[in-house]
Parts: structure tokens; C-alpha cells; sequence
């Protein structure tokens, strides 16, 4: 015990540097913190919501669009079943009209036949008893499906929950800003920034479905497309924003979508040196590209966003490798902006902004002040009882102590975690809880020198027969605080953040850096008795 290993000198050395270098930006002002050089950390702990104000807006799923959308897949079903049940059923006017998908057969003496064959597509997929379509038919051969209602908000829900992800993507891609995005009801959404002071900045990032499509462009006079005159199942593609090239009529179906893209991201043009937008494909949807721009070579196929069109360009030869590039009016930002909601993924369904409100954070200087209050006098208390307890050995105790608060101030700091009102509670609770390995490990000095043994060993045997007692009590802490920080959503999360990293850095500091300290200590006073 009294040998200390080098390794652990240098390690809590380095480990003490690195701390205080990272909670360093927090007590100096502002002005002084953008003078820090760039190869010095220069980042502050990120404020949360209740302490830092931002934006909160409220999000409902919009129903009559996932409806429509699920009814233009029925609709596909409905088509795919009657071709693969019996080639010999012809059958046309596949649609949506209101809140039903149809399709009509050409031979309505055929429709037993299709009434067999589209049953199998209206199993609850999560073997349910009741269909999830109803059909209704009539005597000239035309079929409706209609969804039901149950299968409707089971569809809301699964929408909801799956936009809290894509959404979480969008606003928060590394994960640490403690954004606070929960689902409320069935299909709404309760998405809430701190520090964003304008919610329309929300707005832009989460109000798109940011679904990528890839059509063939049918050619039609500018006279015909303005008259109205399409052919057969194609629709008008206006343009994307400022990106866009041009209005174009496309194949109303998509030969390819957006669930086969791996990654965009922003590239320059070597030859124009405009920003393009990279993307790659999947294995499946690097076949269907390469299909597709074999068979259609010298056509003009149309990247569009959200049944907008970003590029439209010609196919010059086929493009097998699975990559490719759109261009566009694209600016830096755009760019980055367009990526990072590609690579987010597609909301499954649109969403509706039902109410937005900012936060003020000026009741959070006040909470920030009187948590400051709150730490100060938790610690001013701390250091009393162990002075009084332990003696000298108490001030080692405090000395881990600082060092325990700057390394939890650092840390913070470090991977940008955000500290809420309950962040501070959490701080508060580690640092009065920081002293309690430091009491257990004294506890058992005490009774080691009780028994008659040298301070030595009375040291080493406090250190060594304590330590099973420590990580067993943080483990347990650190468990209760990983189920807050997977269940728990905003504030609880950042209470458990807190917690969590208040408990390593308390073990670190109680067991590593006070071990030190005696170590020091007793090498210089050579104590014939324990001091404690």
C-alpha cells in the first residue's frame, strides 16, 4: 500500500490535467473563454431547457396523409395478389378515391376468384383475428378495401414512436444535448430544445417527411403539362426550394425509393467546384440502380424529395456501383442540412405543428444560482463533518473531493452533455455521497488499528478490505442510473447523466487519488499511531 505503482501516480496525474483543462471554460467569462487557444478546450457545459431556455413545439401525426399512404399500398397489394394469385385476372382502374383503395376487374364473373386471392393480404400481420382491410364489392367487377379503424391507431402509434427516432436524428446527432422528444397520446409529440430560440429552426428540420424517390421523366410539351394532359400515370414535380431545377411530369410510381440509401453526404463538383450531394445505396438498391439505368439509358430519370424535384438528369450509361451524386443550387448549408435528413431517415409519416412556444431562461439563472448555493453549502458541510471525523485524514478526504467535482465539471464539459434543474440535484447528491467509500475505507482503519496493528498495515488493510464494500454500493448506483437513463426521458435523463458520472469519478477520486495522498503523507510524518 505504501509503494504506491507509478502507473497509478501518472494516471491519476494525467486523468486530474485533463479535468481541470475541460471544467476550465465554465468559471471563466465569456469573453475571457473565446480568447483560449484552439488546441485548449474551450467548451462549456450545456444548459438544458428549464435552465437555458429554448423552443417547444407539439407534433401530431397527420392522420389523413398515413392513410393515404396506406391506402396507396393497399392498393399496390391489391395488385401484386390478383397478378400473382392467377395471371388470367385482368383488372383496371387501381386507385384511391377518399378512404378507400379499388381496383375494378375487367370480368366480374372472375371476382370469387379474386375475392380468394385477397383475402391472404387483409391477415393482421401480428396475427390478430380481425382483418385489417374491409372489402366491399359490387356487380360490375369493382373492389374497395377500406382500413380498419383499430389497425388505423395501432399505425398512428408505430408512426409516432418511429418519428420520436428519425426526429431525435435530426436535432440532436450526437446525442448528448439532452433533447427531450416524447411521445404524448397516441400521435402526438412533444419535441423540446434547449437552446434553440427560435422554434422555426425546429420547424425546418423535423416539419419534412424527407423521403428521396427516383423516377423516370415521361417527356410532355410544355402546352400538354400546362393543359393538364398527362399520360396515364404520371403526375407534375414541381421543384425543390431554391435546389430544384425545374418543374417535371414523372411516373407517378417510384422505381426506387429512399429505405435503400446508406449515407449522403456533401461533396464539391472537381470540375464546376459547386457543392453536389453524394449518396450510397444498399446491396438491393444498388441492383434496382443498376437495372434501371441499364434499361433505360438515354432517359432522363428524376431524383425527387418529398414529390419534389431536386435533379433531373440524363442517363448516360449504366450506374452499377451503387454511388452517385445530386446537383442542384446547393450552398454549404443546404448541403449539410439535406444530409443530415437523409441520413436521419424518413419520417413515416407527416407531422403537424399543433402549438410552439419558447421558454424563457430567466427563471434558470435563478435556479442556476441557488443550485450553485445548494453545492457550495453541500460541500462547506462535507468538509466539516470529515475534518471533525477523521482529522488529517479528512482533509484528504476534501482534497479527493475537489478533485472529484472538477473531474464531474470536466467530464461534462468534454462529451457535451446538457445539465438540467435535476442535473444539479444529481451533482449536489454526488457530492455529498462522494465521501462514502472515503468512510468506509477510514472505518476500517479504525478498526485494524483498534486491534493493535502498525499504522501500516492499518492503512493497507483499510484500502484493500474495503474496496469489495465500494463497488459493490456505486455498482448498484450505477445500474438504478443506466434504468433511469434507458426509461427515463429529459430531466430524468439528465439527473441519471449526473449521477452516473459523479459515481465514477467519486470511486476514482476516493480510492486512487486519497490512496496517494497517504501514501505521501505517511512517507514524510512516519506516524507511530493512526492520527484518526
Amino acid at each position: 500500500m505504501l509503494q504506491v505503482a507509478r502507473w497509478r501516480i501518472i494516471l491519476v496525474a494525467v486523468v486530474t490535467a485533463m479535468g481541470i483543462a475541460f471544467a476550465f471554460p465554465n468559471f471563466v467569462p465569456e469573453r475571457l473563454r473565446n480568447s483560449i487557444p484552439d488546441f485548449l478546450p474551450s467548451q462549456g457545459i450545456n444548459l438544458g431547457l428549464d435552465l437555458r431556455g429554448g423552443s417547444q413545439l407539439l407534433l401530431e401525426v397527420d392522420i389523413d396523409s398515413l392513410r393515404a399512404q396506406q391506402l396507396d399500398n393497399v392498393a399496390d397489394q391489391m395488385a401484386a395478389a390478383l397478378r400473382d394469385a392467377d395471371p388470367q385476372i385482368r383488372f383496371t382502374g387501381r386507385g384511391v378515391v377518399g378512404d378507400t383503395a379499388r381496383i375494378r376487374l375487367i370480368d366480374p364473373t372472375q371476382m370469387e376468384r379474386a375475392r380468394t386471392a385477397l383475402r391472404a393480404i387483409a391477415v393482421s400481420p401480428t396475427g390478430g383475428t380481425d382483418p385489417i382491410y374491409a372489402y366491399t364489392e359490387s356487380a360490375d367487377g369493382l373492389i374497395e378495401a377500406r382500413i380498419n379503424e383499430q389497425h388505423m391507431r395501432a399505425l398512428s402509434r408505430q408512426a409516432a414512436q418511429q418519428s420520436i427516432e428519425i426526429i431525435r436524428r435530426r436535432i440532436d446527432p450526437t446525442g448528448t444535448s439532452e433533447v427531450s422528444i416524447v411521445r404524448q397520446g397516441d400521435q402526438r409529440i412533444v419535441v423540446q430544445a434547449p437552446g434553440v430560440s427560435d422554434p422555426e429552426q425546429l420547424k425546418e428540420r423535423i416539419g419534412q417527411t424527407a423521403l428521396m424517390t427516383f423516377h423516370l421523366v415521361r417527356e410532355v410539351s410544355p402546352e400538354e403539362a400546362a393543359g393538364g394532359i398527362l399520360p396515364p400515370g404520371t403526375m407534375v414535380a414541381g421543384p425543390y426550394g431554391t435546389i430544384g431545377q425545374g418543374s417535371e411530369v414523372v411516373e407517378r410510381r417510384a422505381r426506387l425509393t429512399g429505405e435503400h440509401l446508406v449515407r449522403a453526404n456533401v461533396n464539391t463538383d472537381p470540375q464546376t467546384s459547386e457543392f453536389v450531394m453524394g449518396f450510397q445505396l444498399d446491396s438491393t438498391g444498388a441492383r434496382i440502380f443498376c437495372r434501371i439505368t441499364r434499361e433505360y439509358t438515354n432517359q432522363r430519370f428524376a431524383i425527387l424529395l418529398d414529390n419534389q424535384v431536386l435533379t433531373a438528369p440524363r442517363i448516360n450509361e449504366p450506374i452499377c456501383g451503387g454511388q452517385g451524386q445530386i446537383s442542384g443550387n446547393f450552398t454549404a448549408q443546404s448541403a449539410s442540412e439535406l444530409a443530415l435528413m437523409l441520413n436521419a431517415g424518413a419520417l413515416p409519416a407527416p407531422l403537424t405543428v399543433i402549438d410552439e412556444r419558447t421558454v424563457d431562461a430567466s427563471l434558470g439563472q435563478d435556479s442556476i444560482e441557488s443550485g450553485a448555493r445548494a453545492s457550495a453549502v453541500a460541500g462547506l458541510v462535507t468538509f466539516v463533518f470529515m475534518i471533525l471525523a477523521y482529522g488529517v485524514f479528512g482533509i484528504f478526504a476534501c482534497l479527493a473531493l475537489i478533485v472529484n467535482f472538477t473531474l464531474i465539471i470536466g467530464a461534462m464539459s468534454m462529451i457535451g452533455a446538457a445539465l438540467t434543474l435535476p442535473g444539479i440535484a444529481g451533482l449536489i447528491l454526488t457530492i455529498a455521497m462522494a465521501v462514502d467509500a472515503n468512510v468506509l475505507i477510514y472505518e476500517r482503519m479504525r478498526e485494524e488499528a483498534a486491534t493493535g496493528r502498525s499504522p501500516a498495515l492499518s492503512i493497507d488493510a483499510g484500502f484493500n478490505r474495503a474496496m469489495i464494500t465500494i463497488f459493490d454500493a456505486n455498482l448498484t448506483t450505477i445500474l438504478a442510473a443506466m434504468i433511469l437513463f434507458q426509461f427515463g426521458a429529459g430531466p430524468v435523463r439528465g439527473f441519471a447523466w449526473t449521477l452516473s458520472i459523479g459515481v465514477i469519478t467519486s470511486v476514482f477520486t476516493a480510492v486512487l487519488v486519497t490512496q496517494i495522498l497517504v501514501a505521501w503523507w505517511f512517507r514524510i510524518a512516519r506516524p507511530k499511531t493512526m492520527p484518526i
